[in-house]
Protein backbone atom coordinates (compact mmCIF):
# COMPACT_ATOMS: atom_id res chain seq x y z
CA UNK A 1 0.00 0.00 0.00
CA UNK A 2 1.64 3.50 -1.15
CA UNK A 3 1.36 6.38 1.08
CA UNK A 4 1.55 10.30 0.08
CA UNK A 5 5.32 10.44 1.37
CA UNK A 6 6.25 7.20 -0.33
CA UNK A 7 8.01 8.97 -3.57
CA UNK A 8 9.89 11.00 -1.25
CA UNK A 9 11.54 8.15 0.62
CA UNK A 10 11.96 6.15 -2.11
CA UNK A 11 14.35 8.88 -3.79
CA UNK A 12 16.53 8.86 -0.64
CA UNK A 13 16.38 5.11 0.19
CA UNK A 14 17.72 3.81 -3.35
CA UNK A 15 20.68 6.02 -2.57
CA UNK A 16 23.99 3.32 -2.13
CA UNK A 17 24.79 3.40 1.63
CA UNK A 18 21.13 4.17 3.21
CA UNK A 19 19.67 1.74 5.85
CA UNK A 20 16.57 3.60 6.61
CA UNK A 21 14.63 6.79 5.84
CA UNK A 22 11.73 8.06 8.22
CA UNK A 23 9.54 11.29 7.91
CA UNK A 24 9.04 12.33 11.56
CA UNK A 25 6.66 15.13 13.29
CA UNK A 26 9.06 17.65 14.58
CA UNK A 27 7.07 18.56 17.33
CA UNK A 28 6.61 15.53 18.83
CA UNK A 29 8.99 12.58 16.83
CA UNK A 30 5.85 10.44 15.89
CA UNK A 31 6.74 8.45 12.75
CA UNK A 32 4.53 9.74 9.61
CA UNK A 33 6.07 7.47 7.29
CA UNK A 34 9.79 5.25 7.35
CA UNK A 35 11.57 2.79 5.20
CA UNK A 36 13.92 1.14 7.34
CA UNK A 37 15.47 -2.04 7.41
CA UNK A 38 14.90 -5.07 10.16
CA UNK A 39 16.62 -4.14 13.24
CA UNK A 40 16.52 -0.40 13.63
CA UNK A 41 14.02 0.99 15.93
CA UNK A 42 12.66 3.36 13.92
CA UNK A 43 10.28 4.61 16.90
CA UNK A 44 13.32 5.71 18.54
CA UNK A 45 15.35 6.86 15.91
CA UNK A 46 12.59 9.02 14.75
CA UNK A 47 11.88 10.70 18.41
CA UNK A 48 15.60 11.39 18.96
CA UNK A 49 16.35 12.97 15.23
CA UNK A 50 13.12 15.42 16.00
CA UNK A 51 14.47 16.20 19.23
CA UNK A 52 17.80 17.12 17.93
CA UNK A 53 16.20 18.80 14.98
CA UNK A 54 14.32 20.82 16.67
CA UNK A 55 16.92 22.00 19.36
CA UNK A 56 19.57 22.59 16.88
CA UNK A 57 17.00 25.26 14.49
CA UNK A 58 15.92 26.83 18.10
CA UNK A 59 19.33 27.03 18.93
CA UNK A 60 20.52 28.58 15.36
CA UNK A 61 17.70 30.80 15.49
CA UNK A 62 18.48 32.20 19.20
CA UNK A 63 22.16 32.78 17.91
CA UNK A 64 20.95 35.07 14.87
CA UNK A 65 21.96 32.28 12.71
CA UNK A 66 19.20 31.76 10.69
CA UNK A 67 17.33 28.38 9.83
CA UNK A 68 19.11 25.00 9.91
CA UNK A 69 19.51 23.70 6.42
CA UNK A 70 20.99 20.27 6.51
CA UNK A 71 22.03 18.34 10.06
CA UNK A 72 24.50 15.79 10.24
CA UNK A 73 25.91 13.67 13.18
CA UNK A 74 28.86 11.34 12.76
CA UNK A 75 29.08 8.25 14.44
CA UNK A 76 31.61 4.98 14.48
CA UNK A 77 28.92 3.19 12.86
CA UNK A 78 27.43 5.45 10.59
CA UNK A 79 25.62 8.69 9.69
CA UNK A 80 22.50 10.44 10.76
CA UNK A 81 21.30 13.13 8.26
CA UNK A 82 17.80 15.17 8.58
CA UNK A 83 16.43 18.44 6.85
CA UNK A 84 12.86 19.88 8.07
CA UNK A 85 10.04 21.83 6.56
CA UNK A 86 6.66 22.57 7.75
CA UNK A 87 7.54 20.85 11.10
CA UNK A 88 8.40 17.53 9.38
CA UNK A 89 11.73 16.13 9.59
CA UNK A 90 13.52 13.58 6.80
CA UNK A 91 15.87 11.33 8.68
CA UNK A 92 18.56 9.51 7.44
CA UNK A 93 20.65 7.07 8.49
CA UNK A 94 23.38 5.50 6.66
CA UNK A 95 26.67 3.60 6.56
CA UNK A 96 29.85 5.13 7.26
CA UNK A 97 30.99 4.31 3.33
CA UNK A 98 27.78 6.06 2.46
CA UNK A 99 28.41 9.46 0.07
CA UNK A 100 26.77 11.89 1.71
CA UNK A 101 26.93 14.59 -0.82
CA UNK A 102 24.46 12.06 -2.82
CA UNK A 103 22.33 11.69 0.03
CA UNK A 104 21.66 15.38 1.02
CA UNK A 105 21.04 15.72 -2.56
CA UNK A 106 18.34 13.37 -2.77
CA UNK A 107 17.12 14.91 0.85
CA UNK A 108 17.26 18.25 -0.51
CA UNK A 109 15.31 17.29 -3.77
CA UNK A 110 12.79 15.29 -1.54
CA UNK A 111 11.91 17.79 0.98
CA UNK A 112 10.99 20.48 -1.58
CA UNK A 113 8.92 18.23 -3.30
CA UNK A 114 6.70 17.35 -0.02
CA UNK A 115 3.47 19.68 0.29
Amino acid sequence: MSTPYAGVLAAVTRQRGVRGCLLVSEADGIIVDANVQVGIEAELVGALVASLYRKSRLGMEAAGLGTVGFLQLEAEHGHVCAMGRDGLVLAVLAEPRAHIGLIRGAMLQSVEAMV
